[in-house]
């Protein structure tokens, strides 16, 4: 077990995602967290899983974290350098994407995803970038992984609007939207908390909590009636050689502190 002192916040819901991922899955990740997720796992217990960037690049190794999804450093080494069309139609449409990561402006108990407008859709209070690869990354991933802050604007009862789909209102919705069964969101990963969802109401519920945060604080955070798991355990912090990796291997610079800037503490 690792030392406390020897990790930051965005570094234990980076370990935290790496541990959703299994050997061998394929994994459409984004930068930030999902990269740095998926990259622990190959560098640890999932030495065959193959990252893909929506912008085309699958199985990339860079040697730096890279700054955006068309990055230069992404590209060499990778397997293959195509575009958004061999993504979202190749590997997503034909159902061979295991897990995806998203995150957005709200998030609600259903693991639905709101990037389109804060308030009424008509006259809304803010408009948002919208949805990207977002919509059909929810719609056919077989796993959902979701980062969020933890606070009750961005985490909602219910979502302003529905850009991504996750359990829509409950029990077999998604199956009547169409969408594939199996699929939906497993996760919501916070900075005070891991969320997991009750099969039977497809609610978000506590299952593990950050150290240095409290049940409490975590359900007064939260905007709906949050459950609490009866096994609930502190969150298990990074493992030593997590922490190798991180510090050694992908990220020797500690970029990922620029989350603690953003809030992720």
């Amino acid at each position: 077990m690792s030392d406390a002192k020897e990790y930051i916040k965005p570094e234990l819901m980076a370990c935290c995602g790496a541990r959703e991922i299994s050997d061998h899955d394929v994994v459409i990740v984004g930068t930030g967290f999902p990269a740095m997720a998926a990259n622990i796992a190959k560098y640890t217990h999932a030495p065959h899983a193959t990252m893909v960037q929506e912008s085309g690049v699958i199985d990339a190794r860079p040697l730096r974290p890279a700054l955006s999804v068309g990055d230069p450093c992404l590209n060499p080494g990778a397997a293959m350098i195509g575009g958004l069309v061999d993504v979202m139609g190749m590997l997503l449409q034909a159902g061979n994407i295991n897990v995806g990561f998203l995150s957005g402006s709200q998030v609600d108990k259903f693991g639905n995803i709101n990037t389109t407008c804060i308030g009424p859709y008509e006259a809304p209070k803010s408009r948002l970038p919208g949805s990207g690869g977002a919509n059909p990354i929810g719609s056919l991933a077989r796993k959902i992984l979701i980062i969020a802050l933890h606070d009750r604007r961005r985490l909602a009862e219910k979502v302003d609007f529905i850009t991504t789909p996750g359990y829509i209102d409950g029990p077999g919705a998604r199956e009547k939207c169409g969408l594939p069964a199996g699929t939906g969101p497993s996760v919501i990963i916070t900075n005070k908390a891991v969320l997991r969802f009750d099969p039977e109401t497809c609610e978000a519920y506590l299952a593990t909590y950050h150290p240095d945060c409290t049940i409490e604080e975590i359900r007064a955070n939260t905007p709906w009636d949050l459950k609490v798991a009866p096994d609930v355990h502190p969150t298990e912090p990074p493992t030593a050689e997590e922490l190798r990796v991180l510090h050694e291997v992908l990220d020797p610079h500690r970029m990922i502190r620029i989350y603690e800037q953003r809030g992720y503490v």
